[in-house]
């Protein structure tokens, strides 16, 4: 178990910084228990347990943000997806991860034009008309220069940092094994299921290294917002041959111009971005306009597309002239389902109009087949909508009515699927922003018509009548299949080879210790044999001698004198809470 975190030379020079950092941060006692100490210092890595405690007067949540950012992009990308577990962690975790940033310092230039010119076909220069080789932005994966296409149009072209994905690859091989390792060897974490979030993680990282991916995203996402209008829009203008033009777009999409796996060219938004609401009130922008319409576009990407940005914080949002709104960094989105989004209706419909029991079904849905106690979690959720019980709509806080449900459900043991999990952040955020904006924002007002529509064009006739014909399809189909499934288990029945499996939870790690309780009660039998079998042989004249004494049995005392010590050292390793030997 020690050296499955070091299947290779180069990862072991990674798992040192890592050790070294969480020890630096006082987590020390995890690198204990997950053994990667001794399996570094017999790698001939000595270990600076000295550093321990450097950071103690910080609280714990503060510690593991800071060492996330020591740590480089891979850890800090890992802090922002946790940042959307709500369900998972804490708020005060979950606030913490929030102000992870990345200290990400840019590349000279020179470091990134072999790699343009090999996306590109020509240096930077031959391919636009101008080309800042000073980024405008850096991010931990990214650099962002500013450029001008030969028909004039302004761009930014987002180019991936040159050898970052070895980096990270060998990073999410770490925290694979490293998950592993802490959900074998500390029971508590089970609970926050480390492989699982890994996994989840690894797969979102890879696709936003993938700028191909963000393009078709942000492709997508235009293609939902063609032709969009909402009620702030104003009527239509027309020529002077009275014919109406076309309007600009109330919610703004950049253009992708060219893209490829390390390189994305797109469109550049000029405007105010959302962290600089100073500037929003000196260029006369309104911001209630803004608030609502930012929010109807989310919920429209949520309800009715079930494609939504995931992360839709101040930083990736602009407000345009005209009281217009952009999104950008489409790396990080969220789908859903059908099934899902009519979940989402029922949860948000029941949590608008104070619905207990409608909003426990959906979640106790949720908990994937998991035991739960279901009286107990309607009385509890009843209680909760109670509080709101007779409230004006207005003073609704659908954010605060959300972390509250999702407290029920952590407190019940009940997690939220990943898709479930980046929602509830992202509309969480998008009412945070939306009354940043305007104190008067009202989220419930601006959800229950869009959730009213969505619920109608659900519950419409034809869509009944869809649905309905999909499940005698299905139904025919599991009819036509059955007499081939009972003749393959009756086949199966007569060779002998049906298999029953039960899945008992936890039992491997029961057999684990069952293993470990076996072997040091077979070293303790051996023990006692040598020392009974040297004995005898002590008393017996004749034969080899050693120090005047008989070489046989001295051999025999001396490894059970071994044995003693290792299976000392076992029980102590043990109760110190590392892996035993």
């Amino acid at each position: 178990m020690l050296w499955q975190a070091l299947t290779s030379v180069r990862d072991a020079g990674r798992l040192y910084d890592i050790a070294s950092t969480l020890i630096r941060y006082g987590f020390g006692d995890m690198v204990r228990r997950l053994g990667l100490g001794d399996a570094l210092e017999r790698a001939g890595r000595a270990l600076h347990w000295q550093d321990a405690g450097e950071f103690a007067h910080l609280e714990p949540p503060a510690r593991v943000r800071r060492a996330m950012e020591e740590l480089g992009p891979t850890f800090v990308k890992l802090g922002q997806v946790l940042a959307t577990r709500v369900d998972l962690l804490e708020p005060e975790w979950i606030a913490e991860f929030s102000r992870l940033h990345d200290n990400a310092r840019a590349e000279p230039f020179e470091a990134v034009s072999e790699q343009l010119v090999e996306d590109l076909g020509a240096t930077a220069q031959e391919v636009f008309a101008r080309f800042d080789t000073e980024p405008l932005a850096t991010g931990s994966l990214a650099l962002v220069y500013a450029a001008t296409l030969p028909d004039g149009d302004e761009v930014i072209v987002k180019v991936r940092r040159p050898g970052i994905r070895a980096v990270v690859e060998a990073d999410l091989r770490l925290l694979a094994r490293l998950a592993q390792l802490a959900e074998a060897e500390i029971p508590g974490l089970r609970l926050f299921r480390p492989q699982e979030v890994v996994r989840e993680f690894a797969g979102s990282l890879r696709r936003e290294l993938d700028f191909a991916t963000e393009a078709r995203n942000a492709r997508r996402m235009a293609g939902n917002f063609a032709g969009y209008s909402d009620a702030d829009s104003p009527p239509p203008a027309v020529d002077a041959a009275g014919l109406r033009l076309a309007p600009p777009p109330v919610i703004v999409i950049p253009r992708m111009v060219w893209e490829s796996e390390r390189i994305c060219v797109q469109e550049l938004v000029r405007g105010i971005p959302g962290t600089r609401l100073a500037d929003v009130d000196a260029a006369g922008l309104d911001r209630a306009v803004l608030a609502r319409r930012g929010a109807r576009a989310v919920l429209k990407m949520i309800v009715e597309d079930g494609f939504f940005h995931a992360d839709p914080h101040p930083g990736n949002v602009f407000y345009l002239k005209g009281n217009r709104v952009a999104f950008i960094d489409f790396g990080m989105v969220g789908r859903l389902t059908p099934q899902r989004r009519e979940e989402v209706m029922r949860l948000l419909f029941g949590l608008v109009n104070r619905d207990a029991a409608s909003a426990a079904d959906v979640a106790i849905g949720w908990a994937g087949g998991r035991a739960v106690d279901r009286d107990t979690l309607v009385t509890e959720i009843d209680a909760f909508a109670d509080q709101y019980r007779g409230l004006p709509l207005q003073q609704l806080r659908v954010g605060e009515m959300l972390t509250e449900l999702v407290r029920l459900l952590r407190e019940h043991r009940l997690v939220l699927p990943a898709d479930l999990a980046l929602l509830v952040k992202a509309f969480i955020t998008l009412e945070g922003m939306g009354r940043e904006l305007d104190p008067g924002f009202d989220m419930a007002g601006e959800a229950m018509p869009v959730l009213q529509r969505a619920m109608r064009r659900h519950y419409a006739p034809d869509a009944v009548l869809q649905r309905g014909w999909k499940s005698v399809r299905e139904m025919l189909s599991l009819l036509a299949g059955l007499p081939q499934d009972l003749t393959r288990l009756l086949q199966a029945a007569r060779r002998g080879g049906l298999d029953l499996r039960i899945d008992v939870a936890h039992l491997e790690d029961v057999g684990r210790q069952l293993d470990r309780a076996a072997s040091r009660l077979a070293v303790g039998v051996v023990v006692a044999a040598l020392i009974i079998g040297s004995s005898i042989v002590m008393t017996v004249p004749g034969g080899p001698t050693l120090l005047g004494l008989p070489l046989f049995g001295l051999l025999g005392f001396l490894g059970a004198v071994a044995g003693s010590i290792w299976l000392l050292a076992s029980i102590h390793r043990s109760n110190r809470g590392g892996p035993p030997a």
